[in-house]
């Protein structure tokens, strides 16, 4: 996939709240190292960075364009640029932080369980995911792929079930941490523009999907979706769009 900080930062407020919240909800620890699994243009990384004065901080993506960004902002972050399920740190870590990114890796069993250890013992895992895939915008995006002519090209584009139920996270992490804190948010964000709901998931969603498909069928399936969405998240009177998103948040102490 091709990822486009730029469109990705359109909604950069928006897509920065939840990770703020996950932030604000860690307990004031001593933290000497740090990492942001998937930090994109690092915008979060920097707070790591406003928090923990004086820690070893990293910033992992994999996306080249995303730490060009990321890195063109000066700070004394160590930004790397890796796979999420590669990552095996030298020496254990004391916050493994995660915003809005482990939601792309598979089999969150074995990856949870990998990741918390990884911590120093006393550390903090804190994740963020989004757990939207029951959504219109998420059903109606899978349901097209579903369809002719892009059914064939897009099979086993899209896996909407890597984000497990609360419980079950619990499940995997308890027996490995002293405490385990999960919960969700709902925010109602109103967005603004022609697509807005489009303009959301092109930076996201969509990108498996076009990652896919030749610049025609690409084309076309966009349409196809614009519409789509346009029924599902309609104007309000005063021109705004409204788009329900719902997330999950994990706050482990190893």
């Amino acid at each position: 996939m091709q990822w486009d900080p730029d469109l990705y930062e359109r909604y950069r407020l928006l897509r920065e709240r939840p990770g703020r919240d996950l932030l604000n909800a860690i307990p004031e620890v001593t933290v000497r190292s740090a990492i942001d699994l998937g930090c994109g243009t690092g915008y979060l990384t920097r707070q790591l960075v406003n928090r923990f004065a004086g820690a070893h901080i990293i910033g992992l993506d994999s996306d080249d364009a995303m730490l060009a960004k990321a890195a063109a902002v000066p700070s004394r972050i160590d930004w790397q640029q890796a796979d999420i399920g590669d990552w095996c740190p030298s020496e254990p870590v004391d916050l493994i932080f995660s915003n809005a990114a482990l939601h792309w890796l598979p089999d969150h069993t074995t990856l949870f369980r990998r990741l918390v250890g990884f911590g120093a013992p006393g550390g903090l895992l804190a994740v963020q995911m989004p757990d939207n895939f029951a959504a219109p915008s998420h059903l109606l995006l899978k349901e097209l792929t579903q369809r002719e002519p892009w059914r064939d090209s897009l099979s086993g584009a899209l896996d909407h079930s890597a984000v497990l139920a609360a419980a079950d996270y619990w499940r995997i992490l308890r027996p490995y941490c002293q405490t385990v804190d999960i919960w969700y948010g709902d925010y109602l964000q109103v967005l603004e523009g022609d697509d807005p709901v489009l303009d959301w998931v092109s930076a996201t969603a969509l990108l498996p999907v076009i990652a896919h498909l030749p610049p025609t069928q690409a084309a076309d399936f966009t349409q196809s979706y614009r519409l789509a969405l346009r029924k599902a998240y309609p104007k309000e009177k005063e021109g705004s769009t409204l788009f329900p998103f719902r997330r999950i948040f994990i706050l482990a102490r190893i």
